[in-house]
């Protein structure tokens, strides 16, 4: 007979989990497994959202969110510019191999303490016991920041897309940066409605549109295949640019690294839907690594395709779409329609990936509100009753969407920067929590319990993900060229130090007094 304790957890609430952690056979979906019970016990959490996500569902969630082969295709002007088709190439599956060791590493952690809270929860319980309450405070704010404005930069590509395609159906539609700002409030306001009035339909949702994701890939890559030009293969897999300006191809092919790290960026968002995932411990690891070696493989093959189908790759970069898959698109099919047709595919998996960061973003900021990590933590740390999701941590998602897209009246590439700013804050709570996991290696300290292990292989891995982290987090801050002018800076460097120093105030003054840091409320199992 299992044995049912009731402890306190925050502000005193008792929660009934059963201790004995292996009996499943009472398994709900607002409470999960009792291996689910048995971890949020531990980690001193009380159960508010339905644990309704399973394995199909969240992997779903997780392949539609990173949509690699479809941001491949969106981000491809970047990398032509900066690179070339080789660079796209060879830089897309050295990061597809560093991703690979970094998710490993990721799902190892989520496996031992699958919380919403992710990667500052993690730096809380491996860091240095005398560290650990600054740095997962900090990363915690990385991390609120990697997804806002993650879930903005996505809107205001599906945005520029949707752009595209009205000009590849009217040649003279004129580019207003006005109506890319209203068409990110649109894409945005969609899907905050899908994630709050349809939230309990969510996982549905992502199981329809995974089927969509692999499906539609396989119909754009056959089109390209048999009507697009069959490009010079050696050409194609050799052949550096450096439209950038920088007289030097390494560089130039460096600089453009952002366009093939985005697609591959995010497989840890599942993490921060874990209190919603039913087996949470073991499901989540299985999502991350297989989301990484599909999504991964599918954006290899789609790019190749497309590097080998590209054409002209001036005609490709000068497009009066601004995008150069719809010029390939255009260029393969001769046909207007068909071209409108498949644009229109990639441009709908944007908008759904809009959806699914949506849903990270507010999960990850309504855990760190619950560990009062933020001003206003208890507004955003409020489950609704009704709809079992944190609606004021969705809502204000909306509004920084809202408020980013704004700068797009201003400056087209202030915007962009975006993008490197949400790398950055991500890779960085990468490292820090990768590290904080490889140190207790070294030192020989015993790790949490996990359904997930890496074993011998675990520091090798965490070692060789820190070295490529490291790498691309410098890189990250590049800008399209040397010399930039004010304009054309990339200024995600200054944001980014920016929000470091704004949080490392607030900590001074407020924080350390508010915040304990999760390891506060970890309780020992017997």
């Amino acid at each position: 007979m299992s044995e049912t304790t009731k402890v306190p957890v925050v502000e005193g609430e008792p929660y009934d989990v059963d201790i004995t952690g292996e009996d499943d056979s009472e398994i709900t979906e607002k409470k999960g497994t009792s291996a689910d019970r048995h971890a949020m016990w531990r980690m001193g959490k009380v159960q508010e959202m339905r644990r309704n996500f399973r394995f199909v569902s969240i992997f779903g969630f997780s392949m539609i969110l990173m949509a690699s082969w479809e941001t491949m295709l969106g981000t491809s002007t970047i990398g032509l510019i900066d690179g070339g088709t080789a660079g796209l190439i060879w830089m897309y599956l050295i990061c597809w191999i560093g991703f690979i060791c970094v998710n490993t590493s990721m799902a190892e952690m989520g496996s031992m303490a699958p919380t919403s809270g992710g990667q500052y929860h993690w730096v809380s319980e491996f860091a240095p016991p005398q560290h650990q309450k600054f740095l997962s405070y900090m990363i915690g704010w990385l991390c609120v920041l990697g997804w806002q404005t993650g879930a903005a930069n996505t809107a205001y590509l599906a945005g520029t897309q949707i752009q595209g395609l009205i000009a590849l159906n009217k040649p003279d539609y004129s580019f207003e940066a006005w109506h890319g700002t209203l068409l990110v409030f649109a894409v945005s306001a969609f899907n905050v409605i899908f994630n709050t009035f349809l939230a309990k339909k969510l996982p549905l949702i992502e199981g329809i549109v995974l089927i969509v994701h692999i499906f539609g890939f396989f119909a754009i890559l056959v089109v390209l295949w048999v009507m697009g030009p069959k490009g010079d293969a050696h050409a194609v897999f050799t052949t550096f640019n450096d439209y950038g300006g920088w007289n030097n191809l390494g560089l130039s092919t460096l600089s453009g690294l952002v366009a093939v790290v985005l697609p591959l960026l995010g497989a840890d968002a599942a993490v921060h839907m874990s209190e919603e995932l039913r087996d949470a411990s073991k499901t989540l690891p299985r999502s991350m690594i297989w989301t990484t070696l599909i999504n991964g493989s599918t954006g290899w093959i789609m790019l190749i395709t497309f590097c080998m189908v590209l054409g002209s790759l001036d005609d490709a970069i000068g497009s009066p779409t601004k995008q150069a898959y719809l010029y390939v698109f255009y260029n393969a099919t001769k046909s207007t329609a068909g071209a409108s047709v498949m644009g229109a595919l990639v441009i709908t998996m944007a908008i759904f990936c809009n959806l699914s960061i949506t849903a990270t973003s507010s999960r990850q900021l309504f855990a760190f509100a619950r560990d009062q990590g933020i001003p206003f933590s208890k507004t955003f740390a409020y489950v609704h009753p009704k709809f079992d999701v944190p609606i004021n941590a969705i809502c204000l998602s909306f509004l920084v969407s809202c408020l980013l897209s704004l700068i797009n009246l201003g400056s087209s590439v202030a915007l962009m920067n975006i993008a490197s700013l949400s790398t950055a804050a991500i890779l960085a709570s990468y490292i820090v929590s990768i590290s904080c996991v490889a140190l207790k290696r070294i030192r020989g300290q015993p790790l949490l319990p996990s359904k997930f292990k890496l074993g011998r292989w675990g520091l090798p891995l965490n070692i060789a993900s820190l070295i490529f982290l490291v790498f691309v987090f410098v890189f990250s801050f590049f800008p399209m060229g040397p010399k930039p002018t004010p304009a054309g800076m990339n200024w995600s460097i200054l944001m980014f130090g920016a929000t470091v120093l704004f949080s490392f105030v607030y900590y001074y003054f407020e924080g350390r007094h508010n915040y304990a840091g999760p390891v506060a409320y970890v309780r020992k199992s017997s």
